[in-house]
């Protein structure tokens, strides 16, 4: 811009451009003005357009807005180690109009859906979040400041995926708790242990589950399959549900899978069917016990939405992505073998998160809730998996399975 003062040239080809001894600065919370050292005057407007605008949304993650010694502001870039006077969200200024929201698909990664969101005021809730599509899901919630939980059953794998995140940002606020689905009073535990710390908890993510694992009874006597997919969720959300509350606006996202559309819960009468959620040794089969799984997760969502959504919590349930390769496969050599062999073609574990965080944090999404997500697009699930009297069947049933454990197994 100097140049051209002295040169003589006091306008430019863009409209945009400012003309010469004129600066473009932003306020603390991102409005920009416009600064005139000829004349030592600022302004809102742009000196050629008129126009007034604004940084488009929260800085990026790993940056943070501080002020030095002198009093002014400067922007502290905790990834790349340097400071800087000029805000980054300049580089992304837009007029003072309403933003539409950006359309994402399959090939969507989670961190591109956070890009600029600053949630440092968030907490976020996690099960299983210590490896796959969970730890991917809890890693971007973290680098963008969240504080996020990772309810785990094991807690030193939890503990490794914590160091994990936090050697790539140390500031990030991630740690790990102890919570074993497969124990009712493993879960009754974590609940009132997170309780104690008397936390908000803005986001509940339902994402631990199992897949073709053999048959095996919980310490609850139910099927494991079963009660770590769906009941210890249920189990949960019904802890903290006074919690949510207390935080809304609030979101539940429960993880279920396309798998869910290839199995049925109802016995003759139309009711759901407990000899089918908790099958016995000899009528099991552990796929069909994954998708039976997979669909109380959706119905689940559903009540659960119904029912909370007065009082400010929404919830939606999210299929992670077609033939995604993760662990949950491991007990299983076939399922494994078929796995390795699809890999090249299957989601990263990055875009398999971003349909979670696409639903617990997407601004157009605020309010809404009883629906089924796929590729971060509302999509139909099954037949069964729309109906409202079986959803409330499995309610029921699943209230009095974690109510009294002496209900009988058929």
């Amino acid at each position: 811009m100097a140049a051209l003062k002295y040169a003589g040239m006091d306008d430019t080809d863009s409209d945009d451009e400012l003309p010469p001894g004129w600066e473009e600065r932003s306020t603390r919370d991102g409005w920009v003005y416009y600064a005139n050292h000829d004349e030592m005057k600022t302004q809102w407007e742009h000196p050629k357009t008129g126009k007034k605008k604004r940084c488009a949304g929260d800085l990026p993650y790993g940056w943070e807005q501080e002020t030095d010694e002198k009093g002014q502001i400067v922007y502290v870039d905790h990834i790349n180690k340097r400071t800087t006077y000029f805000d980054p969200r300049q580089a992304f200024t837009v007029e003072d109009v309403v933003v539409k929201p950006k359309r994402y698909d399959g090939n969507t990664a989670a961190l591109e859906i956070l890009q600029g969101r600053d949630l440092s005021d968030k907490v976020v809730l996690i099960t299983g979040g210590n490896s796959g599509i969970g730890f991917e899901t809890a890693r971007s919630f973290a680098l963008h400041g969240a504080h996020v939980i990772l309810a785990c059953r094991n807690l030193s794998r939890a503990i490794k995926a914590v160091n994990v995140i936090q050697q790539e940002w140390h500031k990030a606020r991630v740690e790990a708790m102890m919570c074993d689905l497969a124990s009712l009073r493993s879960v009754r535990e974590f609940a009132e242990s997170f309780k104690a710390r008397k936390l908000p908890l803005h986001v509940l993510v339902c994402n631990a589950a199992v897949c073709t694992q053999p048959w095996s009874f919980t310490e609850d006597g139910l099927e494991s399959t079963f009660q770590i997919c769906h009941l210890g969720h249920f189990l949960l959300v019904q802890c903290l549900q006074d919690v949510l509350r207390c935080s809304a606006p609030a979101r539940v996202v429960v993880v279920s899978s396309e798998s869910h559309r290839f199995t049925d819960l109802l016995d003759s009468c139309g009711k759901v069917d407990l000899a089918l959620l908790s099958p016995s040794k000899k009528e099991y089969w552990s796929m069909l016990a994954y998708n039976r799984a997979k669909l109380c997760n959706i119905l689940f969502s559903n009540e659960l939405h119904r029912r909370l959504s007065p009082h400010g919590v929404t919830s939606n349930a999210v299929h992670p992505g077609n033939m995604m390769y993760t662990s949950i496969h491991q007990s299983w050599w076939l399922m494994t073998f078929l796995f390795t062999l699809a890999r090249p073609f299957t989601k990263s574990m990055q875009q398999g998160a971003a349909t979670t965080v696409y639903c617990a944090m997407a601004p157009e999404l605020e309010g809404l809730g009883g629906m089924y997500f796929n590729n971060c697009f509302r999509c139909l699930p099954s037949i069964q998996a729309q109906d409202q009297s079986s959803a409330v069947s499995l309610w029921e049933l699943s209230e009095r399975l974690v109510a009294d454990r002496s209900y009988p197994l058929v």
